[in-house]
């Protein structure tokens, strides 16, 4: 039972020092309300248009398909590592190979899917298209 008071304390210190360090800050900083605190964009610049730009949804998938191959890497080298010491150790290689395999086929299915849907394939924005044609018109 002891174990779990030093878990317990151990997270309430965890919490706790961070909330009093944010109330301390609250109670000992000044406050100096002014309009330039409010905008969006505090660096003497005064703020042009909308905060609201639309991004490429691309880029969102292109990231996330390389976290994806990027983790793959990252599990497949250690399974890499210790291949041939476990078959030199006797395990058949259908137990070696088969969960990795399986591994590898659901990334390939997804792969497969992202390529069917779009993802993979790189489409300009309007706005760029818009650029190019008046750079060719002028």
């Amino acid at each position: 039972m002891s174990d779990w008071i030093a878990i317990g304390a151990m997270g309430l210190v965890g919490v706790g020092i961070p909330l009093a360090m944010m109330a301390v800050s609250a109670l000992l900083r000044p406050s100096v309300p002014e309009q330039g605190k409010s905008a969006t964009y505090e660096s003497g610049e005064v703020p042009t248009g909308t905060a609201r730009v639309q991004f490429n949804i691309q880029y969102y998938m292109v990231a996330l398909l390389f976290l994806v191959f990027d983790i793959e890497t990252v599990l497949i080298f250690p399974w890499t590592v210790i291949y041939r010491s476990a078959l030199e150790q006797g395990a058949s290689l259908a137990t070696i190979l088969t969960p990795m395999l399986a591994f590898i086929g659901v990334l390939v299915v997804g792969l497969v899917w992202a390529w069917r849907n779009g993802a993979v394939k790189w489409v300009k924005s309007p706005q760029a298209s818009r650029r190019k044609t008046e750079r060719q018109d002028a």
